[in-house]
């Protein structure tokens, strides 16, 4: 059992010593390719319970291979952890990590529920450590964009968002068909939660919602939600690992609409497109490239060193979690054709 400790003493104020916890495909391909570029960071040690595979990783991008993740918390070289581990790791090893005295940046959901993400939140606040989820997409600039457009009225006070996040089926035995990936909503619909949260503030209801729910695999595969605003704006949400691929919301005001046409996923080259449509006409704007997951690095890197809330942290953390209840609890089962 590792003990209590207060946040581990800061060496030489330079990059945020980190060490991996576990060898997930997700800091495969972005978040390890993303730390190699930002000089806030540097990679100490990758902690799997498969040593080869921690080698796999560290002849790649650097560090030392370490096999199990209590030995890796038991570094005296690392001072945070990110953690990309499966959803109902995430709670215990989350713990463990800021037992330990160490900051962490976990793969969202935080958790799959608000009691235990509000424990963590509480845990992380009395050790004074900082705690940030890593949804990414939110830290891309094509979104702080459509937000300056909106604050500026191009479109007017929003009444309906709509927002949509599907990907085609994964081969069977993938993590997500299993009910420690914790389902499509946890996997994929808390872009479209997230995106309401953004644009339309906390104070939303769940008028209905509904899933479809593979009971052989024991985990949802898809799923909508309809939301408002006291004042009245609606928010669409649907999601879901069983569709062709879509990644886009739309915001429709009084006097326009925005549609952000790559709007989760997009990778670091890519030139994203929002399209603005007003009765002044049409316009397609494209933006500079960006890397979102390098932005939530620098990001943490940034709280680490000074304290400061920059975002995905505490408040925002738990309003997320607050509206996955309150999806789950309206959530009716959806039929299919091969369930009769």
């Amino acid at each position: 059992m590792i003990a209590e400790s207060a946040a581990r003493e800061v060496v030489d104020g330079g990059p945020v010593r980190l060490g991996v916890l576990g060898s997930a495909s997700i800091a495969w391909r972005r978040m390890l390719p993303a730390m190699a570029g930002r000089p806030e960071v540097r990679l100490v040690a990758v902690g799997s319970r498969d040593l080869a595979r921690a080698k796999l990783f560290t002849e790649r991008f650097g560090g030392e291979p370490v096999e199990g993740y209590e030995r890796l918390l038991e570094r005296d070289d690392i001072e945070a952890v990110y953690v990309p581990l499966p959803l109902t790791l995430h709670a215990p090893w989350v713990e463990r990590a800021l037992r330990a005295g160490l900051h962490v940046l976990c793969e969202k959901p935080l958790t799959g529920d608000l009691a235990r993400s509000e424990v963590l939140v509480r845990l992380a606040d009395e050790l004074g450590l900082t705690l940030m989820e890593s949804l990414m997409f939110v830290r891309h600039s094509q979104h702080r964009t459509v937000r300056e457009l909106v604050n500026a009225g191009t479109i007017g006070e929003i009444r309906s968002l709509v927002a949509e996040f599907a990907f085609p089926p994964k081969p069977p035995g993938d993590m997500r068909y299993d009910s420690v990936g914790g389902g499509a909503i946890a996997e994929i619909g808390v872009y479209p939660l997230r995106t309401a949260l953004l644009y339309l503030g906390n104070r939303l209801d769940v008028l209905g919602a509904a899933v479809h729910r593979d009971p052989a695999l024991g985990v949802d595969l898809s799923g909508a939600a309809l939301l408002a605003t006291p004042e009245g704006a609606t928010a669409h949400l649907t999601w879901g690992m069983e569709h062709a691929y879509r990644s886009s919301y739309e915001l429709w005001g009084e006097k326009g609409r925005i549609i952000v046409e790559w709007a989760y996923t997009p990778p670091a080259s890519h030139a994203p497109v929002i399209r603005i449509e007003t009765a002044a006409g049409r316009e397609r704007r494209t933006l500079p490239p960006d890397d979102h997951f390098g932005n939530v690095l620098s990001a943490f890197a940034h709280a680490v060193r000074t304290g400061e809330d920059v975002g995905l942290r505490g408040a925002e953390i738990l309003r997320l979690a607050a509206l996955m209840d309150k999806v789950r609890a309206r959530a009716v089962a959806l039929p299919r054709g091969d369930d009769e």
